[in-house]
This record gives structure tokens, C-alpha cells and sequence, in this order.
């Protein structure tokens, strides 16, 4: 349903508070009808005009009369509605009181009827016209009990009558209170009106204009509101916002239906769901419990191709810029192996010869590894996340390490939990922690427990783990550039260590940072304990 416009809710409630008014007053005006009718048919038999029948017929004859013309719609066009009110209230008196009059006075209950009508007219009217009427009815009682006290000499309950004339104030002054709380309430239910007219304005020109979509699902699986966005998204071709409504996702044979499994949660999953199969990242919010929302779905659905389109297009720029640095970096040991070979034909010392062959090796390695890791940038997509063992994987990289280099058996610390997992891809966590571990212990003191690994549990199902070493750190112009690519301390360091690593740790929806004023250098990886 499209929002209402403010002005135009405005003015709707009150119409709807005008109109409920005319509404009560026809129904005031049957019950006149009915009320005169049964004085007309049935006066004589309860004792009403006794004392004067023939203006007892008047009296009724003309309250009648002023009903009917005073109750046709014309009535109200010519006179206005508040003067058409106050001319039924002064019939009302006028006619109660006659009647009463020639029935033998207050005991003919007159008086109820007048109260009755007080209150149809203060629940009706506005302004002081209630309050005058009530005087009015007071007024008429008073006078025509005094006029048989006085003429007469018959006797009065001036107690009883004073009770009626209070009961008319009263009255009055309780349908006028309950009319004007009617009217405050009308005044607050349209201001609200207006709000959420506003409200729904703002909200329908957000889901009209996001570029996710958001499908609303209700209890019952079935569609309460879906966005243009969502319907181009999922390859539906109906017209309109709401052409989902109503219809179950199970019954679009889409594979919607999906979307609501429990896998999918708030922090999203990616499917191919839809007509047109669509790589969308899902979000699914349940609502909160007493909200408005309660029971209700919310899905959320972001087009994850045009934002692999938009990286991709990063990507090819950034892998030019690096292609550039490749050539640039690439070019000093490739002009060291160049020269060490030339040397090497001409050297007849064995020495020098086995000098130029370790410059050639380490050169051609640095080479190589800067290759592999500019290779790895490719393969940064090809993720198979799966929960690992921390402490028995972290174990396994560090012994392989001391293989290599026995001096390091002492130099690490291991203190994580066995049954904290971590769900990352094996290869990339063994290359991001070869890295972390190779910075270590370059910079470590070489003490024992120099370097430490240690690991804890995090809300949310995350697990955290640091790499710290005992080194100088890292000062703040360092770590302004210390994951950019071809950023190294090391001379013969290839500046991609720590970038590729940060990059495989978000391929795996990990982050890695360095931690903030700690002693030493802090790495901090942070991913989830499942995939």
C-alpha cells in the first residue's frame, strides 16, 4: 500500500473525526424521531398532557417537525453543522419542558430525558452551548416548579428539583470533558497519523531507492512486501513493488525457499537462488520479539556479481600497478645474477666461484619467491575453508620449521586451548603463519619464548590468534605502510609477505592486523571457529 502524504492524512483524520460526528448525530436525531413518535402514539396511555392535551399535541407536533427539518442533510448545508446542533439542543429543552409543563411537572421524567439529551448534545456539540443548554433545562425546571408553588399552591420537592438541576450541570460538564478527551485524542491520533505518514514516505522512498533488495516474509513463509530491487534481482518479471504479496516463496520454484534455512543468519551467506541464478549474498533478520515485526522475516539481498565485477576491475588495476613494481623490484637481482655470471666465466679462484654461485642462488630464490607470490594473488579466490585444530596445525607448522632451522626449537611459546578450531583454508593459513612466523623470529631477541603464539574465544563464534615476538616493533610511520606491497625492513625481503598474507585472510572472511602499542610486534588473526 503507497504511503499516504502527510497533508493528505492530515486532512484525512479529521474528515474521518467530522464525519463520525454527523454519524452520532443521526443516530441522536432517530432517537428523537422514535422518542416523539412514542409521545405522539402512546402520550395519553403514560400520562403525559393531562393538565392541557391540546398543547401537549402541539408541543410534540412541533418537536417533530423540528427533527425532520432540522435532520435532512439540506439543513446542515444551509444553517452549518454547530448551528443545526444547537437547534436541536434549544428543541429539545423547549419541547421537554412544555411537555413536562402540562404532564404535572418534574414527576412526569422530563427531567431524565432532558439529561439524555444533555448528553447526546455534549458529546456532539462544541463550545459553551452545552453549559447553555444545561442553564437552559435549569431555568425551565425552576420556573415552572415555582409557577405551581405560586399559583396553585400545590406543593414541591425543591430538594429533588435541585438534584435534577445539579444532575443537568453535571451532565453537561461530563459529556463536554468526554467530548474534548475525544477530540484531544483525535488530535493526537492524527498528528501520529501524519508521523508515520511521514514515516512510510521516508521508508518507501529508502526501499525504493537502495541497490539491495528486501523481501519481508511472514510467519507462514508467505511474502509481505518485496522491493523492486529484489524482484530484478531474483529474475521476476511481474510489474510492480508489491507483486510478490501474498504468494509463498515455496511456490515461486525458485529455490527461494532456501533463503530461510537456518545456515543463512545475519551475517549473510552467498547463493544462486532465483530465476536467473544470480550470485546474491543473503541476510536473514528475524524480528525482535514485541516489535512490530514479530514473526516476520527479513531478507536482504545484495548482488555479489556486480560487486565481484567492481573488485575484479580494482583488481586489474592494482595488478598494474603491481606488474610495474614487479619490473622495477625484479630488476635488481635479475642485474646481480647477470653480473655474477659474467664473473663467474672469467674467475679461476674457486673461492670467488663458489661466492658467485650463492650471489646466482639467492638472487634466483628471491625471484622465485617473489613469482609465488604474486602467484598466490591468483589463487586467492580458490578458498576451501575447513575447521581446523589450532593448536595441533599451529604445532605442525612450527616443528617443520624447527627441521629446518634446529637453532629455533626454543625460540617459540605455544599456548592455545586443543579444542579451539579455526575455520580457514589449510594452505593459506599454513602460508599466512609461515609468514608471521619467519617476521618473528627476524626480529626476535632469539631468547627462549621469544615468540609467542597464543589463542582465545570470542563472542559470536570467533576465535582469535596472536603472533607476538619480543623484538622493537614497528614505530608509526611503519605501520602506516607495513601491509603494502613491496613495503620491507629486510634487505633481502620481497616486500609481499605480509600483503599476500592479509589478502588470504580476507579471501577466508578472516582480518589480519597488527595490534596497537604493544611491546614488540603483535599480529592478530581473527576468523571464525566454523566455516
Amino acid at each position: 500500500m503507497p504511503a499516504r502524504d502527510p497533508i493528505e492524512a492530515a486532512a484525512f483524520a479529521v474528515d474521518a473525526a467530522d464525519r463520525a460526528r454527523r454519524r452520532a448525530l443521526r443516530y441522536l436525531n432517530v432517537f428523537r424521531l422514535i422518542l416523539g413518535g412514542l409521545f405522539l402514539v402512546a402520550g395519553e396511555a403514560l400520562g403525559l398532557g393531562s393538565e392541557s392535551p391540546r398543547l401537549y399535541l402541539v408541543a410534540v407536533v412541533g418537536y417533530l417537525a423540528a427533527v425532520l427539518s432540522l435532520g435532512f442533510p439540506d439543513a446542515v448545508r444551509r444553517l452549518g453543522f454547530e448551528r443545526v446542533v444547537t437547534l436541536l439542543a434549544l428543541a429539545d429543552i423547549v419541547a421537554l419542558a412544555a411537555i413536562m409543563w402540562v404532564s404535572g411537572g418534574y414527576r412526569s421524567g422530563m427531567p431524565v430525558l432532558m439529561m439524555v439529551m444533555l448528553a447526546g448534545a455534549g458529546l456532539i456539540g462544541e463550545g459553551r452551548m452545552v453549559m447553555f443548554s444545561a442553564a437552559l433545562a435549569t431555568l425551565a425546571v425552576l420556573v415552572e416548579n415555582a409557577s405551581r408553588l405560586f399559583g396553585g399552591g400545590q406543593s414541591v420537592e425543591f430538594l429533588q428539583v435541585g438534584i435534577f438541576c445539579a444532575g443537568f450541570f453535571g451532565i453537561a460538564a461530563i459529556a463536554r470533558l468526554l467530548a474534548l478527551r475525544a477530540q484531544a485524542n483525535a488530535a493526537l491520533a492524527a498528528e501520529r497519523g501524519v508521523a508515520l505518514a511521514k514515516q512510510q514516505a521516508v521508508s518507501a522512498h529508502i526501499l525504493r531507492d537502495m541497490q539491495d533488495g528486501v523481501i519481508v516474509v511472514g510467519a507462514r513463509g508467505r511474502v509481505l512486501h518485496a522491493n523492486a530491487q529484489a524482484l530484478e534481482m531474483l529474475g521476476l518479471t511481474r510489474a510492480g513493488d508489491g507483486a510478490l504479496d501474498g504468494l509463498a516463496l515455496a511456490d515461486l520454484d525458485a529455490g527461494l525457499e532456501d533463503m530461510l534455512q537456518p545456515a543463512v543468519g545475519e551475517d549473510g551467506r552467498l547463493m544462486r537462488v532465483g530465476a536467473a541464478g544470480r550470485l546474491l549474498r543473503c541476510r536473514r533478520v528475524q524480528g525482535d520479539r514485541g516489535s512490530a515485526a514479530e514473526g516476520d522475516t527479513l531478507l536482504y539481498l545484495t548482488d555479489y556479481e556486480e560487486i565481484q565485477r567492481q573488485l575484479q576491475q580494482i583488481k586489474l588495476a592494482a595488478l598494474g600497478r603491481l606488474t610495474a613494481s614487479m619490473a622495477h623490484e625484479i630488476r635488481n637481482p635479475l642485474s646481480a645474477v647477470t653480473q655474477a655470471a659474467e664473473l663467474l666465466g672469467e674467475e679461476k679462484r674457486a673461492d670467488m666461484q663458489a661466492r658467485l654461485v650463492r650471489i646466482i642462488n639467492d638472487n634466483a630464490r628471491r625471484i622465485e619467491r617473489m613469482i609465488r607470490d604474486v602467484l598466490a594473488l591468483g589463487r586467492r579466490e580458490q578458498t576451501m575453508p575447513e575447521a581446523l585444530r589450532l593448536a595441533a596445525f599451529v604445532r605442525e607448522i612450527l616443528d617443520a620449521r624447527v627441521f629446518r632451522e634446529p637453532a629455533e626449537a626454543q625460540l617459540y611459546e605455544l599456548a592455545i586451548d586443543p579444542a579451539l578450531t579455526l575455520a580457514m583454508d589449510r594452505a593459506h593459513l599454513h602460508q599466512i603463519l609461515d609468514n608471521l612466523l619467519s617476521n618473528a623470529a627476524r626480529h626476535a631477541s632469539g631468547a627462549p619464548g621469544a615468540v609467542r603464539l597464543w589463542a582465545e574465544a570470542l563472542p559470536h563464534a570467533k576465535v582469535v590468534l596472536h603472533v607476538q615476538d619480543d623484538g622493537p616493533g614497528f614505530d608509526e610511520a611503519m605501520r602506516a605502510h607495513l601491509f603494502e606491497p613491496f613495503f620491507t625492513t629486510h634487505p633481502k625481503g620481497t616486500g609481499l609477505g605480509l600483503y599476500i598474507a592479509r589478502e588470504l585472510a580476507e579471501a577466508n572472511d578472516a582480518t589480519l592486523a597488527l595490534a596497537p602499542s604493544t611491546p614488540g610486534a603483535d599480529f592478530i588473526l581473527t576468523a571464525s571457529q566454523q566455516p
